[in-house]
């Protein structure tokens, strides 16, 4: 099936279901906020190595949870009412996103490709583009901390009642795990239906996420994004439901 190729001046993407058997739709285009909220919208995710043009993604089946289905361990339990970690919203997007970049992408097994190897694929052009999307207030970050440093957390894409994951990572056992419960906690205390965890991963799987197919997926996603969205900064209380209107 031949693939898509973008034009920089039209958002459009193709419908998903022209994609290719390993999720692959569309090539080119840009990274702007515009594009990136309209491909979220309707299942689309850019994933691509620094140095290679844009690659746009929408994979089958889809890995996605509720909030509600969190999976909490008794350990789990036990490191959150310790009150080991603090937690905050949107307090420094930037050092989550730059500290997801030096991980790799899990296996499906749980395992990672190559421990030493940078996240090729958060590059600094895709920074860049998520920490423009965090100033408009639709892209946002949980940090966990053990005193003053920053020690875990993940960040994503709010559209709608949907939360698009996009990466996590921790330096302390459990770092992450705890960022991601307070991010259901707030997502359920809001309203939010589901969150779009992408590709399958033992890790994902282990919190609660399970792979759908992805017309059940995009039907789904359809009538979630029409919702009001909370932008703005969620850890400050400025944040409002507001229309999202994207220009294509």
């Amino acid at each position: 099936m031949p693939i898509y190729m973008l034009k920089d001046e039209v958002y459009d993407f193709p419908p998903v279901n022209q994609a290719t058997q390993d999720g692959l739709l569309a090539i080119g285009g840009d990274l702007s906020p515009e594009r990136l909220l309209l491909a979220y919208s309707q299942g689309i995710f850019p994933w691509y190595n620094a140095g290679e043009p844009i690659l746009w993604w929408s994979l089958d089946p889809r890995m996605v949870m509720k909030p509600t289905d969190i999976k909490v361990t008794k350990s789990l339990w036990k490191t959150i009412e310790s009150n080991k970690f603090s937690c905050s919203f949107d307090a420094d997007f930037e050092s989550v996103i730059r500290s997801c970049a030096t991980v790799r992408r899990d296996n499906n097994d749980g395992s990672t490709e190559d421990d030493d190897e940078p996240a090729t694929w958060i590059s600094e052009d895709m920074i860049h583009a998520y920490c423009e999307l965090h100033e408009l207030g639709f892209a946002h970050s949980v940090e966990t901390y053990i005193e003053n440093d920053l020690v875990g957390g993940l960040y994503g894409v709010s559209i709608g009642k949907v939360f698009c994951g996009e990466s996590m990572f921790h330096t302390k056992t459990d770092a992450s795990k705890v960022a991601f419960y307070y991010l259901c906690d707030f997502l359920k205390r809001n309203g939010f239906e589901l969150i779009d965890a992408q590709q399958e991963t033992g890790h994902l799987k282990r919190l609660g996420a399970a792979p759908i197919p992805r017309k059940e997926f995009i039907k789904t996603l359809k009538s979630l994004v029409k919702e009001n969205s909370l932008v703005g900064n969620w850890g400050d209380g400025s944040a409002e439901w507001k229309k999202l209107v994207i220009e294509r």
